[in-house]
């Protein structure tokens, strides 16, 4: 199914712009590069970017805010994020039709994205009131062994365009909570929301008293997020994006000292047992491989089905993706709308390509859609391929919504296929039986950040730790005690005593 019709990218632009002002964004027009929509594949805006002097301004003044925002107590700095919150409730509406319109999100999945930010800054409130450290036993009579917490510095957020809004949230309403300041770098894909949310926060600060520079959006390209990975003032770098991002955004960090908050790719995967309720598995698989048009970190990529069902449960999901309504993110009826680019889709139709060559066999999807009406446009069918081996194509992530399917005999069979790729961020299995699910969870199971039963691999709620192992990167966002890694701890001894003890028994003068 395709929804032919698709809105002029006129249209898009004087709604983009509409959503803008109503939240009191001016957009900073220019030549430096454009704003685009991925529903038509044409430039909206263009923009002017952050110059070298501008950076440097925008470093120098949140360093300069958190001298002072170190010292504000906690529930203080939780007023800010409340105050966000309500803001972000108030436009829910138009920051999710920006999302739509520049990541090419469906509609509810705009809005929950917009949801999500809501949730974390009601999490990050509650902890601003939580940021607990320990009374350790001391070894020496009369003194008090202690743990606490402290601001860290500057927090610098490199975000991606798949979660253009969300994952700049949930560093900086925890961080903001923290006492740190945070510089945003946004994918130069996504400037809209950007400006949209930057505004927001900016009132914030203005209503509650807090400081201006608490936060600073920074436009650009690769270079402005360069200077914010070699500057030793940004105390954290949190960067979300490719594991080759990783690669080089992590040890020029370290060259430095600094800390690193990496979440990088995914290859999730899915094992579905003989006892799985395959009306839930299919309904889990559809949207964990098929969301978000296969755009998220999370994305269901590969799947380990029991030999025995394989057949059955690859029959249905072949009708479900031949059910699949692709088109305008904005009608209501959508279900995948288009990827960010045409280069996504080269991506995809490469991939494709060389898993065939491998014998691998297509069995749904795998054409493009709307190319008469949309031409600079990727509007891809959601492909479905059946593999006998986990190739060497089939170990990478290919961010697109292409889904490959495995089979296995027994569970040590399914565990081993499952994490034997070079990334660890979700994972799930389908299975009625407490002992193969209990065991999928422990630590001879699942080797990622996030295992599931009987869901998807996509969808985590903000009130767990967000994160991966392996090439993912091994950091941590969002809820549980994913707040440590913007604050520095200090181990405190107290001596309330009238000697000095000295620890281990050490005697001295």
């Amino acid at each position: 199914m395709t929804s032919t019709a698709l809105p002029t990218t006129a249209d898009l632009r004087t709604r983009a712009r509409t959503s803008l002002e109503r939240i009191g964004a001016p957009v900073p027009e220019g030549t430096d590069f454009p704003a685009r929509t991925p529903i038509t594949g044409e430039e909206l805006f263009g923009l002017t970017a952050a110059t070298a002097a501008g950076t440097e301004d925008a470093l120098r003044a949140t360093r300069e805010a958190f001298l002072i925002w170190r010292t504000t107590p906690a529930p203080r700095r939780g007023e800010l994020v409340r105050r966000l919150g309500e803001l972000l409730r108030d436009h829910k509406s138009d920051l999710a039709d920006l999302i739509t319109i520049e990541a090419g999100k469906i509609r509810s999945e705009a809005l929950g994205e917009v949801q999500e930010m809501i949730d974390i800054c009601d999490f990050a409130v509650g902890l601003s009131r939580q940021l607990y450290g320990r009374t350790i036993a001391s070894e020496r009579p009369g003194h008090r062994l202690a743990e606490t917490w402290h601001p860290l510095g500057v927090v610098g957020v490199i975000s991606a365009f798949n979660f253009p809004a969300a994952v700049w949230s949930w560093n900086t309403a925890v961080a903001l909570v923290c006492g740190d300041t945070v510089l945003w770098k946004p994918s130069e894909l996504t400037p809209l929301i950007s400006l949209a949310c930057d505004r927001l926060l900016a009132r914030a600060a203005e209503e509650v008293g807090a400081p201006r520079d608490v936060h600073r959006l920074l436009l650009g390209d690769r270079t402005v997020g360069e200077r914010l990975v070699d500057d030793p003032r940004v105390a954290l770098v949190s960067a979300t994006g490719s594991t080759r991002m990783g690669r080089a955004v992590g040890p020029r960090v370290a060259a430095r000292f600094g800390r690193c908050l990496l979440e990088l790719g995914g290859n999730n995967a899915a094992v579905v047992a003989p006892s799985a309720d395959l009306d839930l598995a299919v309904q889990g698989i559809v949207f964990a491989a098929a969301g978000t048009a296969g755009q998220r970190c999370t994305t269901l990529r590969r799947l380990i089905v029991h030999r025995d069902i394989a057949d059955t449960l690859v029959a249905r999901l072949t009708a479900a993706y031949a059910r699949l309504p692709i088109g305008d993110p904005f009608d209501e009826h959508t279900l995948v709308g288009p990827l960010i680019s045409l280069q996504a889709l080269d991506g995809m139709q490469d991939a494709l390509a060389r898993v065939q060559a491998q014998g691998g066999k297509v069995l749904a999807g795998g054409g493009r859609r709307l190319t008469d009406a949309a031409p600079r446009a990727a509007y891809a069918e959601p492909v479905l391929v059946r593999v006998d081996e986990q190739t060497d194509v089939v170990r990478e992530e290919t961010f697109a919504p292409l889904l490959y399917v495995l089979t296995y005999d027994t569970l040590d069979e399914a565990i081993a296929l499952h994490n034997d790729v070079p990334q660890g961020l979700s994972s799930s299995i389908f299975t009625r039986d407490q002992q193969e699910a209990e065991r999928f969870l422990s630590a001879e199971g699942s080797d990622c950040g996030i295992a599931n039963v009987n869901i998807g691999t996509s969808g985590a709620e903000i009130g767990g730790a967000f994160g991966g192992e392996k090439e993912t990167g091994g950091g941590r966002e969002s809820g549980s005690d994913a707040w440590r890694a913007y604050m520095r701890p200090a181990t405190n001894t107290i001596n309330y005593s009238s000697t000095l003890a000295l620890a281990q028994n050490v005697s001295f003068l």
